[in-house]
């Protein structure tokens, strides 16, 4: 048996260190731990301070997905203090938040999973030929042609249709051999390039998703242009508790929102369909099907056991989140949790989650057996509600505690707390969502699909059929947690379309209220009220609790998908979905466990969400790095 730390995991979001148990022999991950090394106390800093502002603070958690901590704080105020909001701004924000989704993935697979997959190394073997022939061969092949119900394309072609061209591919080509010539290889330097798992793919397979990734260093910016329209900034654009701050006019070309902006956003959205239709999903159906085939299908860990979520894309005004009309009105209702999808859907298990569910301490809570917290009795759970953050760092099994060996497994050993349905972990995220609405509908629990939730089924048995596997076989995997996340910023591209439509004729119709302010003055509040905000983030559930004193924050707490996740073990060894997952990985070379990384990075990490001061002095002790600058 042989102990591995990877510290730090790069490519991630915050501080990340993962610690391996493999038998040398067979190599079996044995046992896994995950570390969250840094500690965010946001919780702390909007303590005392206007919940109308709570908003500003609490997006700093992230600079990757801003908006979506941002919306969950003002749903989270909106739900106590009873505001419900105008059509334009619930469009608006859908808009924003399904923006968020397809950047985030286009950006997560291509530039920081992809590495993973393909090696600009392998690209230097590649035929420039015999690329633009397989980049049209597999447009043809895993084009699932599926969509969304666009009512007006306003887009006549798509201008961001993949080159095909000998020459383009040797430019790219010719591009990476001066970087790999000139040892300046940044990111790329580092790595375990001579693994065999970077054989499984042809040179060309490499080549074609390096000019991809260049390709979309270029264009992610374009992409995030209704974040600067509706939110004035990305990251961390401006929202409001009411409804959103940017007044609409089509007359007054000086106007936050008019006539050329929305031409604007339009555009934006166009260029995301066609990111994602001819280039992410093409690209990840190729490489996820030559590794299906070839049996790479372990990874899934805590997926097969239970996975839950919380539903989003409201589709039109709603009243609350604890009263339960917020789940009513989702365009997918993704909110439950379902255990045992490894038996497929006739032994799946689903449990709802919705309203009141949400301020249920037996329901949810957080735990800090293997946390650096303290909680009020040891051993009791607490509910967001009344959770608490006192940190309580007690450092590593061996080394010293700026100076980590090896951490303790038996006692506390990350910044995470441990959420919990009722009293089990579960994993969050694309995959857990999609599982969600794939069993309630062929289950029959929801009885009338919305297109987004019929879409959802259609891209699972599509992509089925493609690799020739039950979806039980093939989701609860590294290779399909990866691919799950193409499938679902392919929804929230047509999402975007679909609500740019709805808000394209509701001010058609002659509506422009953006915000509702008629409980804007805390004269008009409750002297206590309690409030929970929802949203399915890129990486999974996220849920913020606040409550609300004397028209200040009280306290307040979040749950984020990383959390889940990323989460140390419970007090029954039970492990978080990191952990399990890993567990279910088996790796080919002990000192270079690449495979591990796969199954991390499937995850798409945010541990600057998930955890709960960094030790400027601290100085991590590892086996094997990660980071591109380190060299061992």
């Amino acid at each position: 048996m042989k102990r591995i730390v990877v510290d730090p995991v790069t490519r991630i979001e915050g501080h990340l260190r993962v610690e391996l148990n493999i038998d040398e022999t067979t190599g079996k991950v044995q046992d896994a731990l995950s570390s969250g090394t840094a500690w965010r106390g946001i919780e702390l800093v909007v303590k005392d301070r206007d919940p109308r502002d709570a908003w500003a603070f609490v997006q700093r958690i992230c600079g990757v997905c801003t908006g979506t901590h941002s919306l969950a704080s003002i749903r989270a105020v909106e739900d106590a203090l009873g505001i419900e909001i105008p059509r334009n701004a619930v469009y608006i924000r859908n808009i924003m938040k399904a923006t968020q989704d397809v950047h985030d993935h286009l950006v997560h697979f291509y530039h920081l999973h992809a590495l993973d997959w393909v090696s600009p190394v392998e690209a230097l073997k590649a035929s420039p030929a015999a690329t633009g022939a397989l980049q049209n061969a597999i447009l043809e092949k895993y084009n699932l042609g599926l969509s969304g119900p666009i009512e007006f394309d306003t887009d006549a072609y798509p201008k961001e249709f993949p080159k095909a061209t000998t020459a383009y591919f040797k430019a790219v080509q010719d591009k990476v051999k001066k970087i790999v010539d000139s040892g300046q290889l940044g990111i790329f330097s580092a790595h375990w390039w001579d693994h065999p798992d970077y054989q499984l793919l042809p040179p060309e397979v490499h080549l074609l998703a390096v000019a991809h990734y260049l390709n979309m260093l270029d264009k992610q910016r374009e992409l995030v242009a209704s974040h600067l329209i509706f939110g004035g900034k990305n990251p961390h654009p401006h929202f409001l508790v009411g409804g959103m701050h940017c007044s609409i006019s089509m007359n007054d070309m000086n106007a936050p929102v008019n006539t050329e902006r929305l031409a604007v956003v339009d555009t934006s959205i166009n260029l995301g369909l066609a990111a994602v239709n001819y280039f992410y999903l093409p690209d990840l159906l190729a490489i996820g099907h030559i590794y299906a085939q070839k049996g790479y299908v372990d990874g899934g860990g805590l997926a097969k056991e239970r996975v839950l979520g919380y539903g989003d894309f409201p589709d039109e005004s709603y009243s609350g989140t604890q009263n339960g009309e917020y789940n009513k009105k989702c365009l997918v209702r993704s909110n439950g949790v379902v255990e045992n999808f490894a038996a497929g859907v006739d032994g799946a298990v689903f449990h709802n989650l919705e309203g009141k569910d949400f301020a249920d301490p037996s329901i949810l809570a957080e735990g800090v057996e293997h946390s650096w917290y303290n909680y009020p009795e040891a051993g009791k759970d607490l509910h967001p509600f009344s959770g608490v953050t006192v940190p309580s760092y007690t450092g590593p099994k061996e080394g010293t505690k700026s100076d980590w060996k090896y951490l303790d497994e038996t006692k506390k050993y990350s910044w995470l707390k441990t959420p919990k349905f009722r009293g089990k972990p579960a994993e969050v995220g694309p995959l857990a969502k999609y599982i969600i609405v794939y069993v309630k509908v062929k289950k029959g629990l929801i009885k009338e699909p919305t297109w987004a939730e019929k879409m959802m089924v259609d891209q699972i048995d599509t992509v089925s059929k493609v690799l020739g596997l039950p979806p039980q076989a093939w989701m609860p995997s590294t290779v399909g947690r990866t691919a799950i996340r193409g499938l679902d910023a392919q929804l929230s591209a047509y999402v975007n379309k679909y609500y740019f439509e709805k808000l394209v004729k509701n001010i058609r119709a002659g509506d422009t209220t953006v915000a509702n302010m008629a409980k804007w003055e805390p004269s008009s509040w409750p002297k206590e009220a309690k409030g929970v905000g929802l949203i399915e983030a890129p990486r999974g559930a996220l849920g913020h609790w606040v409550v609300i004193k004397d028209a200040k924050v009280a306290n307040y707490q979040c749950i984020v998908p990383t959390t889940w996740n990323a989460c140390p073990r419970d007090s029954k060894n039970a492990h978080g979905a990191y952990e399990a997952s890993m567990i279910d990985t088996k790796v080919k070379i002990v000192d270079k466990p690449l495979e591990v990384l796969k199954v991390i990075h499937s995850f798409d990490p945010c541990l600057a969400c998930a955890t709960h001061l960094y030790n400027a002095e601290g100085k991590e002790l590892a086996v094997v790095h990660t980071d591109a600058y380190c060299k061992v």
